[in-house]
């Protein structure tokens, strides 16, 4: 009895689980004749639980192909106004002229390698045959500039200041006297304001090179010390001490030097040890600057002769007037005429 009833409870069982698997089955539109068909041919296998099994296909419920989306529309291109003008990145420069100097600057090299890379007789004499044109133009260029600077005072630098030997040093001669004169000169309205310290070496050097512009040119030596110490070598030894002047005048090193014409006008010449050269030509530039020298009379202490410059003010020659050479030249004689000097 009790093995019928467990019999009779494993098929009631069995057929749930069909029922069920039924119902799986037709939910995924499985044909169930075909799994009962290859189940009971082949049922010494069992259900397959170790076998992974072909993804089923499911009938009725396969989603048809999504239609294609229509391309889109290509975007107008957008159209220029009327008045737009094309860019001239767009537009490809003209070639030069065959043999004129853009044509050879821009062509000599693609000869050149050229004739490195397949060195045949007619490549490397093309290319010496064009390095023979550029020098041919070069001299008749030199030779014509040499005929328009001698032809012209205002081109000809030897005017200004000679280049024969014996003629410059005649310059550098008449320079030293105006140069002298125009340092006594500046000697009667301003004298040297000379920053010290007792321990500073270049100091030490520069005292004597100012003693000499006192007792050559006249200039009056203030002497400030720093330190409030005098110089071991006895030189200046009547000074004042600093009471922030050279923090007023910015003074960071030793010996520092300025021109300094009473009341107030004060011109730095160095913060450094200079030679008696360099410090007479910084003074005779810095009283130029300053209005108490002029400029044709500074000009005649540097051994150049006193010339009117070419220096034309910003809208002085229009555009059109630089397009023409002729017109170029005249306009730029006639600022040299109303123009100043250095």
């Amino acid at each position: 009895m009790m093995e019928n009833a467990a019999m009779n409870r494993n098929c009631a069982l069995l057929l749930i689980m069909m029922t069920l698997l039924l119902q799986v089955f037709a939910a995924w539109g499985v044909d169930v004749d075909e799994l009962e068909v290859s189940y009971f041919t082949d049922k010494q296998r069992g259900w397959f639980w170790y076998e992974v099994q072909p993804e089923p296909v499911l009938k009725g419920k396969s989603e048809l192909p999504k239609p294609p989306k229509p391309p889109k529309p290509p975007k107008p291109a957008p159209s220029l106004p009327a008045t737009a003008e094309i860019s001239p990145k767009l537009i490809t420069p003209a070639e030069p002229e065959p043999f004129t100097s853009a044509w050879l600057r821009k062509n000599m090299e693609t000869y050149l390698n050229k004739a490195i890379d397949e060195p045949s007789h007619e490549n490397v004499a093309a290319f010496y045959y064009l390095q023979r044109v550029m020098m041919d133009k070069a001299e008749r260029f030199t030779n014509a500039a040499r005929y328009v600077v001698m032809s012209d005072p205002q081109l000809d630098e030897t005017v200004r200041r000679p280049v024969a030997t014996y003629a410059a040093n005649e310059a550098n001669h008449q320079a030293s006297v105006m140069a002298d004169q125009a340092l006594k000169d500046i000697a009667g309205q301003a004298g040297i304001l000379f920053f010290f310290r007792s321990d500073c070496p270049y100091c030490h050097v520069q005292a004597p090179i100012l003693s000499m512009l006192e007792k050559v040119y006249g200039f009056k030596i203030y002497p400030v010390s720093l330190d409030g110490l005098a110089m071991p070598n006895g030189l200046f030894g009547s000074f004042k001490l600093d009471h922030g002047q050279a923090a007023l005048l910015g003074v960071e090193q030793t010996p520092a030097l300025f021109l300094m014409k009473p009341p107030r006008q004060i011109v730095p010449l160095s913060q450094g040890a200079l030679s008696l050269e360099e410090l007479t030509s910084r003074m005779l530039l810095a009283a130029k600057e300053s209005g108490w020298l002029e400029a044709s009379r500074y000009q005649t202490t540097q051994g150049i002769r006193s010339t009117p410059m070419l220096l034309p003010t910003a809208g002085s020659i229009s555009s059109s007037t630089a397009q023409d050479p002729l017109t170029l030249i005249q306009a730029l004689q006639n600022s040299a005429k109303v123009g100043r000097l250095p």
